[in-house]
């Protein structure tokens, strides 16, 4: 499954200095309809590129929609941070 989305960053509250973008409702719902084997924190394996940066990482559930954390060496790559939209290509894997 292959989604692109726009979504601005924010900063985690329980923890300073970790970005995410969360993946909006409707693929969300797409994603957590797909079977798949468990994972740790039900997260779901996906290569996600902002801009020119690609990499592996998991998206996490929370609610109605799942959050992808972004790296600090994405955000310093792509000169982005909190408060700032960003279109993301997101390629699930699980599922």
């Amino acid at each position: 499954m292959r989604i692109r989305f726009t979504a601005s960053i924010y900063e985690w509250t329980a923890r300073r200095n970790w970005f995410f973008v969360d993946v909006p409702p409707e693929p969300s719902a797409d994603i957590a309809d797909q079977p798949r084997m468990p994972r740790g924190f039900d997260s779901v394996r996906v290569t996600a590129t902002v801009g020119a940066t690609t990499w592996n990482t998991s998206i996490f559930p929370g609610g109605d929609t799942y959050a992808l954390p972004l790296k600090a060496a994405v955000l310093k790559a792509e000169g982005i941070g909190r408060g700032d939209e960003i279109t993301v290509d997101l390629d699930v894997h699980d599922g």
